[in-house]
């Protein structure tokens, strides 16, 4: 289960530094709901680097999700 926690959270951390790309900022709308779901199996399991990729994945979708106005 630790392992999946970390694969959760390295894919949505891997996923929002492609939607930083111009035209990619609908993928946030995908990630941040993967990532939250990382963070829940990542605490459940205790660890800890998979909650905080998780973590780090949902704040920099928001942030640019707040950037673009929420869609791009």
């Amino acid at each position: 289960m630790k392992l999946i926690g970390f694969l959760f959270g390295l894919i949505s951390l891997l996923l929002a530094f492609i939607a930083f790309f111009p035209l990619l900022g609908w993928l946030n709308w995908l990630f941040i709901p993967f990532a939250i779901l990382g963070v829940i199996i990542s605490s459940i399991t205790n660890s800890s680097g998979g909650k905080t990729m998780s973590i780090a994945a949902i704040i920099v979708g928001m942030l640019r999700l707040m950037l673009g106005g929420g869609i791009f």
